[in-house]
């Protein structure tokens, strides 16, 4: 009996001291902490169950099991370059699947490693390569007939130069998971997991990047059962809104190697209390189903955030993370993408990995891949390009060891 009073009084000591730095402002300030013990145990938990409550949501409780089916294989893609296969990712409940659209190199003997990442227009948009299934969800119109989009985002995808390296990629189109518009959630993903008289998720739940990252971590259970595909060394990519999806991938999978963003501007690398370009208020309002409804509460009122997006990329660690941006690209703030990277970079240095290797933000086209945290600046508008390609192949093949 002494001995358990004993114990309670300590911990009564122990847990409102723990609890207070867990409460503590991170703010848009480097992470600094005393020890790998203490951020693992206290401030790790503290800014996940932030971003989980407050900025993009818990995911629902309900497990649903995807299924998978081998629709295409061929051997002979990309100029007989690359293995092309199609797989539809089948979810109970989903009227269509998710279509999974790998290509990886061919004449390769053993497991390759692979990029994963969502397009914004549908699978046939990334090559022109005509065998490419069409989503049932892919956008129609004017502009966006049957077959005239294919090939209409392949400078966003250069097949050839990442299969020529060595590596797989593999696509969905984020519509076959969630519509990136305001729809109430009746469609994608979310009404699989309501309770019994739920219409839409609740204030602290998922929104549309959320449901993006969860779709982007059944294509990785898909690449854990292909056995020509490294699953150990798998690399999560996204750019602008997408980018955002990525990076919250990769913080709730730890099965994604490296996190790469590209021009992910708010809400995803960018400190949103910097305030430039586009800020919390603006994204909420424009784009109100990205979120969970929680994140309205810092709407002009940035300084309430219990940690930056800092503390998203910290959450990374100690897996490699690539953070880009472009000179042209202001509503995404560059220099606000550069110093998250920065200021999660004390948190890479507790696991003994050096972060970003460079303390100012370097000039365009001088990349830092260095360490565990790669950043670089691009001449150019918002958008993925081949040189951007160019730099995370660079790093994936360094911490890869290729």
């Amino acid at each position: 009996m002494k001995k358990l009073f004993s114990f309670l009084f300590v911990a009564a000591l122990l847990i409102p001291s723990m609890g207070a730095v867990a409460q503590q402002k991170y703010g848009a300030k480097p992470l600094e902490f005393e020890s790998l013990k203490e951020w693992k145990k206290v401030h790790r938990p503290a800014i996940m169950d932030f971003f989980l409550t407050d900025v993009y949501g818990h995911y629902p409780q309900k497990q649903v099991t995807p299924r998978f089916e081998l629709l295409e294989q061929s051997d002979k893609a990309l100029g007989g370059k690359a293995i092309r296969k199609q797989v539809a990712i089948h979810l109970d409940g989903m009227p269509t699947p998710i279509l999974l659209l790998i290509y990886q190199p061919a004449g390769v003997k053993g497991k390759v490693p692979a990029f994963v990442g969502m397009n914004f227009k549908g699978n046939h948009q990334i090559n022109i390569d005509p065998e490419i299934i069409i989503s049932a969800n892919a956008p129609t119109g004017k502009d966006l007939g049957t077959d005239a989009p294919r090939g209409a985002a392949s400078s966003r995808w250069p097949l050839e130069e990442i299969v020529g390296a060595g590596y797989a990629v593999a696509t969905i189109y984020r519509g076959d998971v969630d519509p990136d518009h305001d729809d109430g959630f009746k469609n994608g993903i979310h009404p699989l997991f309501y309770r019994a008289g739920q219409t839409k998720p609740d204030a602290e739940e998922w929104g549309t990047i959320g449901a993006w990252a969860w779709g982007l971590s059944r294509v990785m259970d898909y690449l854990e059962q292909d056995k020509s595909i490294d699953h150990k060394r798998v690399a999560v990519i996204g750019h602008s809104r997408l980018g955002k999806t990525a990076l919250w991938a990769g913080a709730t999978d730890e099965r994604f190697a490296i996190a790469i963003s590209n021009d992910s501007g708010c809400g995803g690398a960018a400190l949103s209390a910097r305030k430039v370009g586009e800020t919390v208020a603006k994204i909420n309002k424009s784009f109100p189903h990205w979120f969970c409804d929680n994140y309205n509460k810092y709407n002009d009122n940035e300084e309430a955030l219990l940690v930056d997006q800092q503390g998203l990329i910290a959450l990374i660690a100690p897996r490699p993370v690539y953070v880009a941006s472009a000179t042209e690209d202001t509503w995404a703030d560059p220099e606000g993408e550069f110093l998250s990277a920065l200021y999660a970079s004390p948190v890479y240095e507790l696991y003994g990995k050096k972060g970003l290797a460079v303390s100012s933000m370097p000039k365009p086209e001088q990349p830092s891949i260095e360490g565990y945290v790669g950043y670089h600046i691009r001449t150019g508008k918002h958008d993925i390009t081949l040189y951007d390609w160019q730099q995370y192949i660079k790093f994936a093949n360094q911490h890869f060891g290729r």
